[in-house]
């Protein structure tokens, strides 16, 4: 039976990996290429498009790599405990904007980017593989796999929350206040995943393969459970990818700005953070909800319906600042089922890993948990590619100044703009919404 301290230790994974590194990469990053760092919308869709293609290979290779891992720390620690520095670094340098040329900068931002992706496939692939050897009892599985979500979504709720502020004490140039704080944030994405390592434990050993094989990679396209949870994890991605991508503009360009009420700031990452602490909430609630509802399959199932119904009424939510807190009741209600599913995905991929290791003899849990992560990866960031590449349809285009600075142009930020921006938050996500629901009904696991 685990201790409360390593349950904890777990939490403090994906506090590091979704709660500092991964929330601001999808909820800043597309605005601060654009409107910061100075690339084009093209540039930007690319940059995260390019990423993905090179996850759809890292991510799988890794999680193979960490199944055959032997240390004196175990099969999957010894990747959080030395991948730990890395991560912080690379994550700090790639806020931080270059007094480089058009070119160069360019080269920068996809040379970091791709470095990124790499730390956080070291890290994170293994971390998720984790829960597959600490506890082979399904009941804390669930537990384990809830005081994850609770501790990505806790320290998300206060990197988004904390932003504005720690961007207003830095002062400055907006170049440098993402610098300073992307900083300590990274310093604290290090300390947070060490941590994880040194306090969590690895009870039960894999069964492995004696030899490097591809037989492991192609079981997974004869895995019916792995190939629609994939494709669930994929779709739940993009329906937050979507929301978390375009909320800056949607504060930037459909409300004109941040939103003070009584002295206190709402932008768009303190918009998204009232979401972060209703899902860290729900989230500790997932396991008896699942419970209540009889089956990890009905329990998404009907909190994806919650998601598909509050992202429909936002669409209907008249564009004016007005209307902040009706904004805010609808990300806090659509948030509820962000919360109660989002645990569930893994307990789930721990369940297609105990599938797959009756089914073919050998252990495959590290390969099987690096697609969780590639589907978060490859949902995010396409669904960040996205936001780009639709604005540029909509009419957004850049321009450059004397300088050679390039910028978003202020006159293309039409009607057509707005409504895209309105739709890519509420419209889109709820018709990802749909599809995750259909696809519930044709996984066959009914733990």
């Amino acid at each position: 039976m685990a201790k409360l301290r390593e349950k904890i230790g777990y939490a403090l994974g994906d506090a590091a990996a979704g709660g500092i590194t991964w929330k601001v990469m999808s909820i800043a990053f597309p605005l601060f290429f654009t409107n910061v760092f100075g690339l084009t919308f093209a540039d930007a869709a690319t940059l995260m498009l390019i990423a993905r293609m090179f996850d759809v290979v890292t991510d799988p290779l890794m999680g193979s790599l960490a199944d055959r891992t032997l240390s004196r720390w175990g099969t999957y620690r010894p990747w959080l405990i030395f991948g730990a520095v890395p991560l912080g670094i690379v994550f700090a340098l790639l806020l931080y904007t270059p007094d480089f040329g058009t070119t160069s900068k360019r080269i920068w931002a996809y040379t970091l980017y791709l470095l990124m992706m790499v730390a956080y496939t070291a890290v994170n692939v293994p971390y998720g593989s984790l829960l597959g050897v600490m506890t082979d009892d399904d009941n804390e599985k669930n537990q384990f796999s809830s005081f994850r979500m609770v501790g990505a979504y806790a320290m998300g709720f206060v990197t988004l929350l904390s932003f504005p502020y720690l961007q207003k004490m830095v002062g400055g140039t907006d170049q440098h206040q993402y610098a300073v704080v992307g900083a300590c944030l990274g310093l604290m994405a290090t300390l947070m995943t060490l941590a994880c390592g040194l306090l969590t434990k690895e009870r039960l050993k894999p069964v492995r393969a004696e030899k490097f094989s591809l037989k492991p990679f192609a079981d997974l396209f004869s895995n019916r459970p792995w190939i629609i949870l994939t494709c669930i994890g994929i779709s739940m991605n993009f329906f937050n990818g979507f929301r978390y991508a375009v909320a800056g503009y949607l504060f930037e360009y459909c409300l004109k700005g941040d939103v003070t009420v009584n002295g206190f700031i709402i932008n768009y990452t303190v918009f998204m953070t009232f979401g972060e602490l209703t899902c860290m909430v729900f989230g500790g609630l997932s396991p008896k909800f699942t419970q209540w509802m009889g089956s990890k399959r009905k329990a998404f199932r009907w909190a994806t319906t919650v998601c598909l119904l509050f992202s429909l009424g936002f669409f209907f939510i008249p564009m004016n600042p007005t209307y902040i807190w009706l904004m805010v009741a609808l990300v806090v209600l659509t948030s509820v089922g962000v919360g109660l599913f989002s645990p569930l995905l893994w307990s789930m991929y721990a369940d297609v890993a105990d599938y797959a290791t009756e089914k073919n003899g050998t252990s495959s849990t590290g390969l099987i948990f690096s697609s969780g992560t590639m589907a978060q990866k490859f949902g995010t960031a396409i669904s960040g590619s996205l936001v780009a590449l639709f604005l540029g349809l909509a009419g957004a285009s850049m321009l450059t100044d004397d300088l050679g600075n390039t910028m978003v142009d202020p006159a293309s930020i039409t009607n057509s703009v707005l409504t895209m921006v309105w739709s890519l938050f509420s419209l889109f996500p709820a018709a990802i919404a749909l599809l995750i629901i259909l696809l519930t009904y044709a996984y066959p696991i009914k733990k």
